[in-house]
């Protein structure tokens, strides 16, 4: 078996996933970098020494590559997918797939039209928890699913989103599309279903006061991020452009009926998600995100509450890479560009997720005004169900 022949755009944090496809002799390698960085490049070559880096992405298209790696800033995923696409080049998307929902629609149909696959990084669908508790969804734990409830804590907002690019809207829309786009994924798929309206509030609370600032556009992340930032009015050297809201929370309807409620807060203490999903036979809800953590499911009636459940399940998995999650999203991909088929992942539930996030980011600066979301081509929707394949 020859080996795939991969590229990495865009080398900043979530670069290092493509490290899971650098299997030289093995199925699969690394061959090019692109990236206008000069220190970022000769950073990746360090990983990858045999690889060709360019500073951009045009120059990858003529490399006869089998797939590429789009971990650039969100701005920078439409584009250079639709260009790898229609060069006939398989595309993995880290998530968001856009920043807007006409931003996905168009690489949706580029992907279409060309035939190249496409797969889009949504690896909170390979996390123990969720895998957990979609589980126990299928096997008729709670009964039919009528509501979802979210409660992000990002206990480390300050450094990961409010100190580069991720604090400006013009290039993330708003956190509620950018950080939400993995919650949002993630209930869609244990409701088995859509939103379809939406209505939001939010504001930027509290990074917004602090007046330290600084261009970090020079740094890498690592060089900013500390978990002795703390308090979080504490903080210094902010992004010069801060526009999005450090605080949120949107009411979604979904095409099935299932409510929804996602919160999403940048300077808890504390850093995890704890889901609520209710049926009509008892809820579940997971107590931590990752091992050591637990499912429990209540199923009995009773009054007030007991900590004791009716059922309890560990969260397996592993500390990195999101809960071991990673590893599998990357061996997914590879082979899904070589055999093709069905995968965890969806491009549609992709672009469900932006539109679902875009919403409410709409709702949410429009003073609460309910959003609808636009529908999508049933072309489109028929042929990415069908594993791409016309």
């Amino acid at each position: 078996m020859s080996d795939l022949r991969f590229g990495v755009v865009g080398l900043g944090a979530r670069s290092r996933l493509a490290q899971y496809a650098h299997r030289p002799g093995e199925g699969s390698e690394v061959v090019a970098l692109a990236d206008p960085s000069a220190p970022q490049r000769d950073a990746a070559l360090e990983l990858y020494p045999q690889a060709s880096a360019y500073a951009s992405h045009t120059e990858l298209l003529d490399q006869k590559l089998d797939g590429v790696f789009l971990t650039t800033p969100d701005d920078l995923h439409e584009g250079p997918a639709i260009d790898f696409l229609q060069a006939g080049v398989s595309v993995f998307v880290e998530k968001p797939l856009a920043i807007t929902t006409e931003g996905c629609d168009r690489v949706l149909q580029a992907a279409y039209e060309s035939g190249a696959r496409l797969y889009v990084g949504h690896n909170m669908r390979h996390m123990p928890v969720v895998l957990t508790m979609r589980k126990l969804i299928q096997d008729g734990a709670i009964g039919d699913v009528k509501a979802i409830w979210c409660r992000h804590f990002v206990g480390h907002g300050g450094d990961y989103y409010f100190k580069d690019w991720h604090a400006d809207r013009s290039r993330t829309t708003g956190l509620l599309l950018q950080k939400g786009a993995h919650d949002l994924d993630v209930m869609h798929w244990l409701a088995d279903g859509y939103t379809t309206r939406v209505n939001a509030m939010g504001a930027l609370t509290l990074y917004g006061g602090i007046t330290d600032r600084m261009d970090r556009s020079g740094q890498r992340f690592r060089e900013f991020v500390s978990i002795d930032n703390w308090p979080p009015l504490e903080q210094k050297g902010m992004a010069p452009v801060m526009d999005v809201e450090d605080i949120s929370m949107a009411n979604l309807l979904l095409d099935n009926g299932v409510f929804m409620t996602y919160e999403q807060c940048h300077y808890t203490p504390d850093y995890w998600r704890n889901y609520t999903v209710i049926g009509t036979h008892g809820r579940l809800e997971n107590f931590g995100d990752g091992p050591g953590g637990v499912v429990k499911v209540w199923n009995s009636r009773r009054s007030g509450y007991r900590e004791d459940a009716d059922l309890v399940v560990e969260i397996t998995g592993e500390n990195e890479d999101h809960g071991g999650a990673d590893p599998h999203l990357v061996a997914e991909f590879v082979k899904f560009v070589r055999d093709g088929g069905a995968t965890l992942t969806s491009p549609i539930a992709a672009r469900a997720a932006v539109a679902a996030g875009y919403a409410a980011t709409q709702s949410l600066r429009a003073n609460g005004v309910p959003q609808d979301v636009p529908a999508l081509d049933p072309a489109l929707i028929s042929y990415f169900d069908n594993g791409q394949a016309k």
